[in-house]
This record gives C-alpha cells, sequence and structure tokens, in this order.
C-alpha cells in the first residue's frame, strides 16, 4: 500500500486490477489484503492514494472517520469473513469534520465560562468537560469532540496533532468496542496502523502509537 501511496504521490500511478478480466474474477468472491476506516472527505479516496485496484481494499468510510454500529460491523465482516491481516484507520490534513468538532469544543468551553459564576465553578466543571462532551447533542463534538479535549490535555493546539490524536482515538475505540478485533488482535491474525494522508503532498503519514 505504502508503494502504491509513493506512485501516487509521485504522479505514477499504474492504477492496476481495473480491467475488464479482473472485474470478472471477482464476480464470485473477493478477498481484500487490507481494510481502510477513512474519512468521506472527495479527496481522500483510499483506493486511489493507495493507487490499488477492484478488490484490493474493504473500504469504510465516514465523516472524520467516526465509529457507528454499522462501521464496527462492517469491519467485524472485513476480519471475521474476509480475514484481512491489516486494518488501516486513515485520517487526513484539513479534515472538516474535526474542524466543526474544534468549533463546538470552544464553544462548549465558553458557554461552561458563562455559566460558572467564578473561577473554582469552572475548574469543577472543566474537570467533567469530556463527560459533557459525551454526552453533547452534538455527533460530531461526542466522537471528534473528544480527541480535540484529549490534544487539549496534551498541550497539543494545532489541527495537525489533533488529527493525529484522532486517529489514536479511533483505534482505541475499535478495539474497545469490538471483540472480533480483540480476538483477531491476541492472536495476531491482524495488525492495526494508523496513518494520515497530507493533501499537499499525497503522501501517507504512518502513525505510531
Amino acid at each position: 500500500m505504502l508503494q502504491g501511496n509513493k506512485r501516487f504521490a509521485e504522479g505514477k500511478a499504474e492504477h492496476p486490477w481495473q480491467d475488464k478480466e479482473t472485474r470478472h474474477m471477482l464476480t464470485d468472491g473477493q478477498k481484500p489484503d487490507a481494510a481502510v476506516l477513512s474519512c468521506s472527505d472527495s479527496r481522500v479516496p483510499p483506493e486511489i492514494i493507495f493507487d490499488q485496484g477492484l478488490g484490493d481494499l474493504f473500504t469504510v468510510r465516514t465523516a472524520g472517520q467516526m465509529i457507528d454500529d454499522a462501521v464496527i460491523a462492517s469491519l467485524e465482516y472485513a476480519v471475521k469473513k474476509l480475514h484481512v491481516s491489516l486494518l488501516c484507520v486513515l485520517g487526513h490534513g484539513r479534515c472538516g469534520a474535526l474542524e466543526v468538532a474544534e468549533r463546538e469544543y470552544n464553544e462548549l468551553l465558553r458557554t461552561i465560562t458563562a455559566e460558572a459564576e467564578d473561577s473554582s465553578e469552572t475548574a469543577d466543571i472543566m474537570d467533567d468537560l469530556d463527560e459533557r462532551i459525551a454526552q453533547s447533542d452534538s455527533i460530531v463534538l461526542r466522537q471528534a469532540g473528544i480527541s480535540v479535549w484529549q490534544a487539549r490535555e496534551a498541550e497539543l493546539d494545532c489541527l495537525d496533532d489533533i488529527e493525529r490524536v484522532h486517529v489514536a482515538h479511533t483505534i482505541e475505540t475499535l478495539v474497545d468496542r469490538s471483540p472480533v478485533i480483540q480476538q483477531a488482535l491476541a492472536s495476531e491474525q491482524l495488525m492495526i496502523v494508523g496513518a494520515r494522508y497530507q493533501l499537499d503532498t499525497g503522501r501517507i503519514e504512518v502513525l505510531s502509537f
């Protein structure tokens, strides 16, 4: 996949396995090598940026690679039924969903400050900030706002770092919520990798956690 991304970034994409013969060969089944959970952003289609072909990747895409039951069920299908050996959680630069999450997080902070009568009450509310995020009516704040909160707690303010933290948080959530993924990791049948696509260079940044 990284070799394919290198070809794409250098403008040397081969567009493999996209011919009529491959299409017919795949009518009886699929055996993708990897599953990718990525953002729905139109600038970040996994098959293109990794220069892959039909049947190579099992992709699940949501705004900000946010997770719900359907996402987990889809990835569990890829792990349990299709036996993918790699699961890549792919974030990207200038993610609109995370920009919204950061804005809503800042609005929540302003609301907390306005509600509190003094600094000690503000401090008490801030101690429960993660709970208030988790109880928000906004799905974006509930899911991605936690990543903003974690980044701020680590004194990371730039969007690039928030995007990296969000990939890590997404992986943590997947493992926590999916017994199928837990078991596959424990038996060393699956590897999870975090990555971040850079819009300006076309390159994939591999993240270590």
